[in-house]
């Protein structure tokens, strides 16, 4: 008898793109009439049978991501491309042209540049991946749940409160029209992490008492800035030290770490937040505007606490670790193993995986069976989680949930052009306001 992993192989590689379309629309019956559902949107070649991926945003996440998304069936192809850099388009490209091959057919008029190039790639595609800076993907997400296209959306989804509250909208909609939107959180899909937080929720190990998680490290990649690049471009493309691009690596980072904090709570969240941090050590310019540290503590509404670090400085200890503190044991998430009085209670034996190729096999199984899987709470609720605690250690205050999901403090620039971007000044705990 075949097994579930067969039968789910066998049903992706009988699936032609007309019974992914049919059951695309099916989800979406129930929720909106087939005259409202406009199919003509996957126009395609005559006698194609290809589902059509196109990448937005062509770093090195998502040209994994789009590596990824076309090894989760045979008739899946990558289609069109889009970034703000050609240059970065052309190295990705490159690459999965090496890759998968045969899974490539990006023609040069489906290569799309500028800060409306991913527009295009929604209009060819059927299903899209969002992989640009975070700050772009509440705007992003809103016009692809609009087209009705199938999500992949990378981690976090995006930078402020207003980009959370628009995400979470267009994560409500996408439910109403019956399309998948799936999170980069990855380590929901990892099948060890699955089955501990399986046993921590169903009680094994007693009630929670305590979290602590860890994401300190070194040093990332960083990009100086060229003689010719305008402030726009230099931020863009070294993103992840600016504010308004990555939110901070609390945000764009220790995401995953606060994310699997609140999935060991059953996906509740914090109701406030108060913490420290700052930037002791990367201090140049090419450091952008924010800290190296941050250290946070979350108090849920039941009196547990989270005491949560990251660091990004080089030639220090490192640590990336979950712990979940019960009555009955204490739970090494990433070892996927819990203890009691030094001896180790249970331990996972089960098979191993790859988180990120499950998030895509997963996503695309969920459309063909008709059933698409939305993220969208989780995803959206721990990104609120980390920012959250940015705002508790930038300003120094205690933050409450409800503070920060109404926060209107907006980051970044009134509009998207080449040309000088004011760089807001590095906060300071105790004089920069919570907004």
């Amino acid at each position: 008898m075949p097994s579930d992993k067969q039968r789910g192989a066998t049903q992706r590689k009988a699936t032609s793109r007309r019974s992914f379309l049919r059951n695309s629309t099916a989800a979406t019956a129930a929720a909106v009439s087939l005259a409202s559902l406009d199919v003509s949107r996957f126009a395609h070649a005559a006698g194609s049978d290809i589902i059509k991926v196109g990448l937005i945003g062509c770093g090195g996440r998502g040209t994994g991501a789009a590596a990824q998304s076309v090894r989760a069936a045979p008739n899946m192809r990558l289609y069109a491309m889009a970034d703000l850099f050609r240059d970065k388009l052309d190295r990705s490209l490159a690459t999965l042209r090496k890759t998968v091959p045969d899974k490539v057919e990006v023609s040069e008029d489906r290569c799309f540049t500028g800060f409306d190039a991913y527009k295009h790639v929604i209009e060819c595609c059927d299903v899209v991946l969002l992989c640009t800076p975070p700050h772009f993907r509440p705007e992003h997400l809103r016009a692809a749940v609009e087209a009705k296209k199938h999500i992949f959306a990378e981690k976090p989804v995006a930078v402020d409160a207003p980009g959370v509250r628009s995400v979470w909208e267009s994560c409500q909609k996408a439910k109403e029209y019956g399309i998948a939107v799936v999170s980069g959180l990855c380590w929901r899909y990892h099948y060890g992490v699955r089955e501990t937080m399986k046993r921590v929720l169903d009680g094994e190990f007693g009630d929670i008492i305590a979290l602590q998680t860890n994401y300190v490290v070194g040093y990332l990649w960083s990009v100086p800035r060229k003689p010719g690049w305008s402030d726009m471009e230099w931020q863009c493309r070294n993103w992840l030290y600016f504010q308004w691009l990555s939110g901070d690596h609390i945000v764009e980072q220790h995401i995953h770490s606060l994310d699997k904090m609140a999935w060991a709570m059953g996906d509740t969240y914090p109701v406030k937040a108060w913490g420290l941090g700052g930037r002791q050590v990367r201090v140049e310019p090419i450091y952008g505007n924010i800290y190296d540290h941050h250290a946070v503590v979350f108090e849920f509404a039941n009196g547990v606490r989270c005491f949560s670090y990251c660091r990004q400085i080089s030639g220090c200890y490192n640590d990336v670790s979950d712990h979940i503190f019960c009555t009955k044991g204490h739970v090494d998430v990433l070892k996927h193993r819990a203890t009691y009085k030094g001896k180790t209670v249970w331990r996972y034996r089960g098979k191993s995986n790859n988180m990120y190729q499950t998030e895509h096999d997963e996503m695309m199984q969920s459309i063909f069976d008709g059933k698409p899987i939305n993220n969208g709470e989780y995803m959206t609720k721990s990104t609120m989680m980390a920012i959250m605690g940015r705002m508790a250690t930038y300003t120094g205050q205690v933050v409450t949930w409800e503070q920060a999901w109404n926060s209107k403090q907006r980051l970044g620039p009134d509009k998207y052009e080449w040309g000088p971007v004011e760089i807001q000044p590095v906060a300071k705990p105790g004089r920069t306001p919570l907004v």
